[in-house]
């Protein structure tokens, strides 16, 4: 994203939701963003998607401007938004039927992904006798059906609780390991950022910045006690209520400026 805004028109006027945001995701990196509500996470996470256009500056992915959709890049929603009237397969099938996907190599992949979930005898169930868990589950197999290269997370698991919230992270970094997608994940959670990520931007103001990128330096798989985990999230935390900068771990965050 290279100087990229975001506006808005209204009844009051002109509302700026995005100013100024420059930001690099390196091929195969895991990425949070985290900040305040209403700083403009999910606005730049459906720039990144190509549901919405800057008003001003590029969005790239490999070098090429986004000028909308398209299959290299999968969206995960906060609500798993399934069709109801449609089976765990039949929904994840769906990303396929859009793009003509031949019927057989569609059947494979649908297995594939859904064994990859933890969902493969649930493949004939409907959404509503899903657990919410499952829900998610079936929105990231649905995601990751065209293969894209990129995947996009807009607070997936916000609603769950945590035992499950925290089984789906575990899945997800599983996933991650396995496909080698990039994934950007926009979340709420600093433990769950700082758990998952190789970096988290901190997204601040009114219009949205990203006043820094910290670079989460603690070996994977990570937990609570683990050395230099509380100091991050601590710090984080810290730097998104404004209290002061996180000169308190410098030596050990790598602040990369807009």
């Amino acid at each position: 994203m290279e100087n990229v805004s975001k506006r808005y028109e209204s009844p009051d006027g002109i509302v700026a939701a995005l100013e100024g945001v420059d930001l690099s995701v390196g091929a195969g990196d895991f990425v949070s963003m985290v900040g305040p509500s209403g700083g403009g996470k999910t606005t730049l996470l459906r720039l990144i998607a190509g549901l919405e256009t800057p008003s001003s500056g590029t969005v790239l992915v490999d070098g090429e401007p986004v000028t909308g959709t398209g299959p290299d890049r999968g969206l995960v929603f906060q609500d798993a938004t399934l069709f109801p009237w449609r089976t765990v397969a039949e929904n994840v099938r769906f990303a396929l039927e859009v793009d003509d996907t031949e019927p057989e190599r569609a059947r494979h992949r649908v297995e594939d992904l859904l064994s990859m979930v933890g969902l493969a005898d649930r493949a004939d169930s409907y959404p509503d006798e899903l657990s919410g868990g499952m829900r998610k589950r079936v929105g990231i197999a649905r995601a990751l059906a065209p293969d894209p290269d990129i995947l996009l997370l807009d607070e997936p698991f916000s609603d769950l609780d945590v035992a499950t919230r925290e089984t789906l992270q575990a899945d997800l970094l599983e996933i991650w390991n396995r496909l080698g997608k990039t994934i950007v994940l926009v979340t709420h959670t600093v433990g769950e950022a700082v758990r998952l990520s190789d970096a988290v931007a901190i997204v601040r103001g009114q219009p949205g910045r990203i006043e820094t990128v910290v670079d989460v330096d603690v070996g994977r798989p990570r937990r609570r006690g683990a050395d230099g985990y509380g100091e991050y999230v601590r710090e984080i935390r810290t730097s998104i209520r404004g209290d002061h900068s996180t000169d308190g771990i410098a030596n050990k965050l790598d602040h990369r400026p807009n």
